[in-house]
């Protein structure tokens, strides 16, 4: 067993005995936060469908193989390599179809290549706009999402130009 594990066995055992002592109830403390769980998890599960729903129709319609060919005239512009594009396209709206396609650009042109560490910064500044707006406002039923839509995909802009800066800063 590694320290990890034990520390969060530690931890684990803490929170039970120290429970204890001061007379909680522990156990129907953790069945009712179970069922908390479970219903938040039945109210979340619709806004995560339609996601994976409409990830998976992007990629598989051809969707974004045209909406890369025509980007990619003005993403040169911005020396954003073609390779790249469909990480920032997907990104937005999926964590799990973004690390699908950085895997592929890894694999493809390696680690320490331009592309490479470009794709690594994008993945790692960047975030699941879209994922993250339907899950956690749908979760509390906020229809109206106001001005987070704008400020996030600004952020993301804001992200990607930075790491094509600080990328092309760091390989001269």
């Amino acid at each position: 067993m590694g320290v990890t594990n034990n520390l969060v066995s530690l931890i684990i055992g803490c929170v039970v005995v120290i429970g204890i002592l001061k007379g909680v109830r522990v156990y129907e403390c953790f069945i009712e936060g179970a069922k908390e769980g479970i219903n938040i998890c039945l109210n979340i599960f619709p806004y995560l469908l339609a996601m994976i729903l409409a990830v998976a129709i992007i990629r598989e319609s051809g969707l974004l193989d045209g909406v890369i060919k025509v980007l990619n005239k003005v993403t040169s512009i911005f020396n954003l390599p073609s390779e790249v594009l469909p990480l920032v396209l997907i990104k937005p709206l999926s964590g799990s179809g973004a690390l699908g396609v950085f895997t592929d650009i890894i694999k493809s042109h390696g680690p320490d290549t331009y592309i490479g560490i470009l794709a690594s910064i994008i993945m790692g500044t960047t975030e699941t706009i879209f994922y993250t707006i339907s899950i956690y406002y749908g979760s509390v039923k906020i229809k109206k999402i106001r001005h987070t839509l704008w400020a996030a995909i600004l952020a993301d802009i804001v992200a990607i130009i930075s790491a094509i800066y600080f990328t092309q800063l760091l390989l001269k």
